[in-house]
């Protein structure tokens, strides 16, 4: 059989290929091919793991990097609309040949050993940024850590953001085993970074065991502020009069200061100037998180999908100022705490838009509509509405929301994303 030769004809071969939805864990396969591509990187890594905020952390070490003049390559997912958004080259996205040219190069030493679609791209998009030249490359772990595909490669500095229940059903159902399986990232006499306030002494020990050099929040690094501006305390370096990061809410600040650790690693190796950190913060962009759309009325865009994010989704939706009603389009996979999702973000929502989405993971709308009216039971003037999929649930909230309310898109990417494809292709 000849092999595709457009991105979407492969991407199209690679989802009929692995069709079942089981996550094959384990990486020798993976592993294997690697070896088989002699896939290996002549500048530094920083690979970020974490339940949420690694995108956040990701995007701004990218940012300040780029503002600093250097070569940088990002491996960031999951992707809204184009598979393109998954690798980053400079800041653009990379192109479809270069992404044809680096799947044809994994099918060509790939041999007869299987690999999901999730490792045959993460191979394709690392063999990419291997072959192009970069001076500093950033990878974001998927799902845990110990047995994320990225984790084939060693990084120079490894950073977990936030340890948090979610994929129960791949990594264990308490804070400490998950902890383990995030620290599955660091590397013996390499930094690894935990800007979790509160990290599982399962991720210490770990850390220990193996000799990494660990960087724990409040002990090597940390941060302090007011309303106008913020710091960073590292171990050898401080950096003073820090703008807030364009990308709003509560955990920026412990995101931004595990990419300043980082930066501070490497501070011999990337050298980075006060100027290129502060206009790195400035303009920093991460689609859907804390997303706020211009118009009225107010749009926001999150992919809060655990209750540790929906908390702070709500926290951020508090600190907003007055809006009469707040509408919300929710769409979860089943495997999620959704109860404990509903009851972080009930506070604040009058109207529920829920949908059903385009996956067989995913809990049914009527489904999610009988967890909201159990949670909010005594709330008679709350509204609850469910919708096949997520444009109808968006068109509906805009249908009924007056200039001065908000309506808050969250949940899985797959709802985030019909609702960016539905907003683009009415804009055309």
């Amino acid at each position: 059989m000849s092999t595709p030769t457009t991105l979407p004809a492969w991407l199209a071969l690679l989802e009929s290929r692995h069709a079942e939805t089981v996550i094959n864990m384990g990486l020798d396969r993976v592993r294997a091919v690697k070896e088989r591509l002699a896939l290996q990187f002549a500048c530094p890594v920083i690979m970020v793991a974490g339940t949420n905020g690694k995108g956040s952390t990701c995007a701004m070490l990218e940012s300040i990097l780029l503002r600093a003049g250097y070569k940088v390559g990002l491996y960031i997912k999951p992707h809204f609309l184009d598979f393109n958004e998954r690798a980053r080259i400079n800041g653009d996205l990379a192109g479809d040949a270069e992404l044809v040219a680096a799947f044809d190069a994994v099918e060509a030493v790939r041999g007869d050993t299987p690999l999901t679609y999730f490792e045959f791209t993460t191979l394709a998009i690392m063999h990419l940024m291997a072959t192009t030249a970069l001076d500093v490359v950033i990878l974001e772990v998927g799902l845990g850590g110990r047995l994320d595909a990225v984790n084939v490669i060693d990084a120079d500095v490894s950073i977990v953001t936030s340890v948090d229940i979610d994929h129960v059903d791949y990594l264990g159902g308490t804070r400490e085993q998950i902890g383990f399986e995030k620290a599955g990232i660091f590397r013996p006499g390499k930094a690894a970074i935990c800007s979790d306030p509160v990290p599982p002494q399962a991720l210490i020990d770990h850390a220990e065991a193996i000799g990494a050099d660990l960087w724990l929040m409040g002990r090597d690094f940390n941060y302090a502020g007011d309303k106008q501006q913020w710091n960073y305390g590292g171990r050898s370096q401080r950096r003073n009069s820090l703008a807030y990061p364009s990308l709003r809410g509560a955990n920026q600040l412990l995101n931004a200061s595990a990419a300043l650790a980082a930066l501070e690693v490497l501070r011999n190796e990337l050298p980075v100037g006060a100027q290129d950190v502060r206009h790195g913060l400035v303009t920093v962009e991460l689609p859907g998180r804390f997303q706020v759309l211009p118009g009225r009325p107010t749009v926001i865009l999150d992919v809060a999908h655990n209750p540790h994010a929906a908390a702070a989704l709500n926290q951020n939706l508090g600190n907003m100022g007055y809006h009469p009603y707040t509408f919300a389009v929710f769409g979860s996979m089943h495997d999620k705490d959704i109860d404990g999702v509903i009851k972080a973000m009930s506070e604040h929502v009058d109207h529920w838009c829920l949908t059903n989405l385009a996956s067989p993971r995913a809990a049914s709308a009527s489904e999610l509509a009988a967890k909201v009216q159990m949670i909010q039971a005594d709330s008679h003037d709350k509204t609850v509405n469910v919708f096949d999929d997520p444009a109808a649930a968006f068109a509906n909230a805009v249908s009924r929301a007056g200039e001065n309310d908000r309506i808050v898109v969250f949940g899985s990417f797959l709802t985030v994303a019909a609702v960016m494809a539905a907003r683009k292709s009415s804009l055309h």
